[in-house]
């Protein structure tokens, strides 16, 4: 592990004049080196089990625009996946999970095994590490437990937040042993990316917007607060990024807890509310609405200027409120990415 990385030293707590940048979905389908190499590799899965082709994908957006960090190419289900749940990518779908988990699948769940099957990710965290100058830092990540149980119960992706909560209602004792099995799995899966060569890991918790505070507070906030105090103690070196996307004022309760070095902010966040109420607890990291990048020019940059300003003296990292989206034109990245490290529009 490097400890040279302006991303690293950004989660120890330093501010710096000009804030690392990596960006969520970094590598994907914007990309044509992406599309040319995905289309090569089989079906989703396959290059996600591939560790050469999963590495170069890793490594694709850092090669064309010289980002701080890069994350690792993987999916958030891959864990169901190796559990016992059959994954697949429908085209214009979205993901299918077989079959859909009931009561009683927890304990079988329990017994099984993730790493041995989940050997491709490490050694795609080890390839890439390889391959990356030591002052580029290399992200690790998993789904939060929350998320993950909201595709594992639906079979797939599911937007209707009223059938969320009602599995909370319907039979809460099933859904926090759900959700107790997948904490346990994350630690374990997480600490193997680290041993393997990850500088960070980041949890993605996209499903916990809309949850009313104690459902919130009970699948949400306390398994992540386990999963980080678990890597703080496992492997003290290695900073924890938490992403809760579309919690609001709650952010705050993220923020607060032990073993988080960074919390994430997604496009609705007031970045001005952020700034007063996250940056005295821990680092800040994204914000900027991903369509400002696919739309680009003038209006980007004055978006983009107005996280570079609030947060110029406290710890934070630039990043999107969510990621780029498959009509993002690279030379949008690009030109985003030259705005920030020229210093915004006061050198303009």
């Amino acid at each position: 592990m490097t400890r040279d990385s302006l991303f690293l030293k950004t989660l120890a707590g330093k501010a710096a004049a000009i804030p690392p940048i990596w960006f969520m979905r970094q590598a994907g389908r914007y990309l044509p080196e992406y599309r040319e190499l995905r289309s090569k590799a089989g079906s989703f899965l396959d290059l996600c089990f591939d560790p050469a082709l999963a590495s170069e994908v890793t490594l694709q957006p850092i090669r064309r625009f010289d980002l701080d960090a890069a994350i690792l190419f993987a999916d958030i289900l891959l864990i169901p996946h190796v559990l016992g749940q059959q994954l697949s990518f429908q085209e214009n779908e979205g993901p299918k999970l077989d079959p859909v988990i009931r009561p009683g699948d927890v304990d079988r769940f329990r017994q099984r095994d993730i790493l041995e099957p989940l050997e491709p990710v490490f050694e795609t965290v080890r390839r890439t590490r390889a391959e990356l100058a030591p002052e580029k830092a290399l992200i690790g990540f998993a789904g939060a437990p929350w998320t993950v149980a909201t595709y594992m119960l639906a079979g797939g992706s599911l937007r209707d937040m009223a059938v969320l909560r009602q599995w909370h209602y319907r039979d809460e004792a099933f859904l926090l042993e759900l959700i107790d099995l997948l904490t346990e799995k994350t630690v374990d899966y997480l600490i193997a990316q680290i041993d393997a060569g990850a500088d960070a890991v980041q949890l993605f918790d996209s499903w916990a917007g809309g949850l009313p505070w104690p459902v919130l507070d009970k699948v949400s906030v306390r398994p992540l607060e386990r999963i980080a105090m678990a890597i703080e103690k496992a492997r003290p070196e290695t900073p924890v990024i938490l992403f809760p996307k579309g919690v609001g004022e709650k952010a705050t309760e993220y923020a607060c807890l032990g073993g988080c070095d960074a919390v994430g902010i997604d496009y609705a966040m007031d970045p001005t509310w952020a700034r007063a109420h996250l940056s005295g607890h821990t680092a800040v990291q994204g914000g900027l609405d991903p369509m400002l990048v696919v739309a680009g020019g003038e209006r980007m940059e004055k978006a983009a200027e107005i996280y570079l300003k609030l947060f110029h003296d406290v710890p934070y990292i630039f990043n999107l409120g969510h990621g780029l989206t498959p009509d993002t034109p690279p030379e949008h990245v690009g030109a985003l990415v030259d705005f920030i490290r020229g210093g915004g529009l006061k050198t303009k």
